[in-house]
């Protein structure tokens, strides 16, 4: 007789992985029990014969659930217990190893085909899910994920359910916490944009012929709201732009199914693959000519947003409408957190949707929909919510204290790390707005709490003026933690470097570009080649400095960028000249008098210089007519990206690499000069051929510095990361040399990934 406990940790809890354990034991015919601990954890007892164990183990290594991932497992030999039978043991608050708190995964293909089917008892059953799907993060109050824990504790299962639940062999709602049905589960509703309920038999059906008629009707989902649109009509699109004060931000698509998709967008295998994952994000593929899809729902752009349903209401919604595919897109007001509640959605929500449909299962934690790219032919993350968050990124640094990670400013997620783990938060937001910065400080104090944490070592973005960092300095006087402040992009160098698993104490060349980044100078970085390690770094290279003439006015109105640069090259009067031929005046409010002030302040040195690369690209924008005003962050580039697709390379535009003083400095002012001198040729091939230069820029100085560094890889990351035409220049030059580069593959590249690398710069340093 051989008695063994094990400590499991990874996505062990709210998978099916206890019931999965007892059926294991049982045909293997070995007593013992399984638990689900405080820490997100299993903690595992088997005794039995020494063959009956090998079989029992066997059976673990090949019948796993699909969702379930064993990351540590901790094993002891015990004495034996003698105990009869296997069991599943009430939940347990001690902490003995921390385990993955599970993201929340999309309806599995099961669980679809009963909602499908006329004679299944949960036929058009919107909450359908088992032990393989469903909600988790988004339901949980704390952990361990028991229904007691979650907001399914209000719904007590029925007796048809109840026996599922205790029916062993039922494989997918045995001891499934999240199950329910039309009896016992939750309900949905319809009600006007007051809240006064409108009687029908079939909510989601009726809000599919209210959404045909032209409505838009915000549905509550999974980890909040979404409005529901049709994409086909100008006037529909148009409304919604008018009523959500989104003049020109793309709206995401929700389709049918892969042939609804495929109607839309061109879908390679990667792409299905990744759109039919149990993350279902929202991926950007390549419009398809004649798609009906209004040119209003991603002005200037070549790409669509498109994901599929992942909870019945979704699905059972999009089926009734007579497109198959609408508009989705986040239910929340300009510049505030989407809406979670019933009651929160009416108030915020009442004048942009015109009809709610409304569920009574509690959104405990609020999860955006994720944001996936491909770039240069990688999938790299935009924004990292549901399906993808809170999973814990492991890396090579020991933490020697526990941590929090406090993020940038835009597109913000914190994080907290342990051991060799960091959490980061789903996507929070901007943190420039007060109620986003509040749920930046009530997510990770969840986090804090649920893993048990007593941070030691708080980090946060270098920025004087980030909101962000104040929180950080905040937390730091309440608790004594040691506040460490980590320049913008080493944090952003170091982030893809413990994503790919870099050594502690390594040295790597990482490009980092971006929009914005303070600089340990003062001036604004964002065009960057770094010799890195986690505990520091060395600025070997970067775009040369351009004035921003009026700060952060220059990054709302490109053509103020285009004069900052245009006064290195011209006089005033030869500005103006060009301004105005070119029709860049009504880029400006002031117009005229607005350019002559611009001008002035730029040649006269009373303007923030910046290295950024999102800075050049709006001014490249602006020049070539495609972008004259920002309404969203990352607009002129993405304009520019996008009408550069397909562009060819004018060989008589250069952007010279010089070395002055130890430095390399890619000459912007050159790469504009030239420019102008061929605005004659066609504007896709000068858009192309701009953004080309400056990634063949960075990846010759990144391959000069390569001697130095101890890893014979290039790594990127920043927002500007994801542009294709900079990465695949990048990525020629350094092909050349035998070098690859390297894009973040679990964190985003811009800035919802910074809390990551902050977490391991603050802890090298402190290590240190």
């Amino acid at each position: 007789m051989l008695a063994l406990k094990l400590r499991l940790a990874g996505i062990v809890q709210g998978v099916g992985f206890r019931p999965f354990i007892h059926r294991c034991a049982v045909r293997a015919g070995v007593s013992g029990y399984v638990v689900n601990l405080g820490g997100s954890e299993v903690e595992v007892y088997v005794e039995g014969p020494e063959e009956r164990l090998a079989e029992f183990f066997k059976l673990m290594a090949e019948e796993m659930p699909p969702p379930a991932l064993i990351e540590e497992a901790e094993i002891e030999v015990t004495r034996p217990r003698r105990v009869t039978g296997f069991r599943i043991l009430p939940s347990r608050r001690e902490l003995s190893k921390r385990s993955m708190i599970p993201p929340d995964l999309a309806m599995c293909s099961d669980c679809l085909r009963e909602i499908l089917d006329p004679g299944d008892r949960r036929y058009r059953y919107a909450f359908n899910s088992c032990a393989y799907c469903g909600p988790r993060f988004a339901i949980m109050y704390t952990v361990p994920y028991d229904r007691e824990n979650t907001s399914m504790k209000y719904f007590p299962l029925c007796s048809d359910c109840l026996a599922e639940y205790r029916d062993l062999w039922n494989r997918r709602r045995y001891h499934a916490q999240g199950i329910s049905c039309p009896r016992c589960g939750p309900s949905l509703w319809l009600t006007d944009n007051r809240g006064r309920r409108i009687d029908v038999e079939d909510p989601i059906r009726e809000a599919a012929r209210l959404i045909d008629e032209g409505f838009i009707v915000a549905v509550r989902g999974l980890g909040g709201f979404h409005l529901a649109a049709l994409a086909s009509s100008d006037d529909v699109v148009a409304e919604l732009r008018r009523r959500k004060r989104r003049p020109r931000k793309p709206f995401a698509l929700m389709a049918l199914d892969m042939e609804t998709a495929r109607s839309l967008v061109y879908v390679s295998s990667e792409a299905e693959r990744l759109l039919k994952s149990p993350r279902r994000p929202i991926l950007l593929l390549p419009r398809r000519p004649g798609a009906r899809v209004s040119e209003l729902v991603a002005p200037g752009l070549d790409m669509l947003g498109v994901m599929l349903p992942y909870t019945g209401i979704h699905y059972l919604l999009l089926m009734e409408t007579r497109d198959k595919y609408l508009i989705m897109t986040s239910g929340n007001i300009h510049g505030k957190p989407m809406c979670t509640s019933n009651q929160e959605a009416i108030e915020k929500l009442g004048g942009i949707a015109d009809y709610f449909l409304l569920h009574n299962r509690e959104i405990v934690n609020r999860v955006d929909d994720s944001v996936v790219r491909f770039t240069d032919g990688d999938p790299v993350m935009l924004r990292r919510g549901r399906g993808y968050a809170p999973a814990w990124i492991r890396v090579r640094v020991r933490f020697p204290a526990h941590l929090v990670a406090f993020g940038a400013e835009l597109q913000n997620a914190g994080a907290v790390a342990f051991e060799d783990k960091v959490v980061l938060t789903q996507y929070i937001g901007d943190t420039d707005d007060y109620d986003t910065l509040m749920e930046l400080d009530k997510y990770i104090k969840w986090f804090v709490n649920v893993y048990g944490l007593k941070p030691g070592i708080l980090a946060a973005d270098l920025h004087p003026g980030y909101a962000s960092r104040r929180l950080a300095e905040q937390w730091a006087s309440e608790t004594g933690a040691e506040l460490t402040l980590i320049q913008h992009h080493h944090a952003h160098a170091a982030s893809v470097m413990a994503d790919h698993g870099v050594e502690p104490g390594a040295r790597a060349v990482v490009i980092t570009i971006d929009g914005v980044g303070y600089g340990e100078d003062g001036a604004i970085w964002g065009g960057e080649v770094l010799l890195a390690s986690y505990s520091e770094y060395e600025r070997v290279g970067h775009l040369a400095y351009q004035p921003m003439p009026g700060g952060d006015l220059a990054t709302l109105r490109p053509v103020r960028m285009l004069i900052g640069i245009l006064s290195r090259i011209m006089s005033l009067e030869e500005t103006l000249s060009l301004l105005e031929e070119r029709r860049l005046l009504h880029g400006l409010p002031g117009g005229a008098e607005e350019a002559r002030t611009a001008y002035l302040l730029a040649a006269t040195r009373r303007s923030p210089q910046t290295s950024s690369t999102g800075r050049v690209l709006d001014a490249a924008a602006a020049l070539l007519n495609i972008c004259l005003h920002r309404t969203y962050e990352g607009e002129p580039a993405m304009t520019l990206e996008a009408h550069g697709h397909g562009g060819r390379l004018v060989d008589a535009i250069e952007a010279p690499v010089r070395l002055r003083d130890g430095v390399y400095i890619v000459d912007t002012v050159r790469l504009f000069e030239t420019l102008i001198e061929n605005l004659d040729k066609d504007t896709r091939n000068l858009a192309y051929t701009v953004m080309y230069r400056i990634g063949e820029a960075l990846g010759l100085i990144a391959a000069r510095t390569l001697d130095k560094a101890d890893t014979d890889t290039v790594y990127a990351s920043g927002g500007a990361a994801v542009n294709d035409v900079i990465i695949h220049a990048a990525r020629r030059v350094l092909a050349e040399e035998g070098v690859k580069l390297l894009l973040p593959r679990r964190v985003p590249a811009g800035d919802g990934g910074i809390a990551l690398g902050q977490a391991v710069v603050a802890a090298s340093r402190w290590s240190s």
